[in-house]
């Protein structure tokens, strides 16, 4: 297998519009939950561009999908563009886990928005 699974069926996405925080957090919490349903390996794009703000109230229900689908062998890749979403995983220290991704296609892919950015400038 390459650096993205060849079935795009075992891929979920979640989008999450608004603010993401003490009182949505549950929601959210749920909708990742949802998402994971079912056996077997598991690909989770969770898509925060539509998120206006974002705290750490999020970074469990994030954590806890992380670990879900990596004891399933597959992946969480988390896209966002703008800078708050960052900040939270800096701050909780979770940017090493959840790289900035600047579409659903390039998380499918497995190119971070850094690279990205790199590979269009040559």
């Amino acid at each position: 297998m390459g650096p993205h699974p060849d079935l795009f069926d075992e891929c979920r996405v979640v989008r999450a519009y608004g603010e993401l925080d003490l009182t949505t957090a549950p929601a959210f919490a749920r909708d990742l939950e949802d998402a994971r349903h079912g056996t077997g390996r598991l690909f989770l794009i969770v898509d925060l561009r539509g998120v206006t703000f974002m705290d750490g109230s999020v970074l469990a229900p994030l954590r806890a999908a992380w670990d879900d689908c990596h004891e399933r062998l597959g992946w969480v890749r988390v896209v966002h563009t703008r800078p708050g979403a960052g900040l939270v995983f800096q701050a909780g220290g979770l940017l090493g886990r959840f790289p900035r991704y600047a579409s659903a296609q390039d998380a499918w892919k497995g190119v971070p928005a850094y690279r990205a950015a790199t590979d269009r400038a040559t």
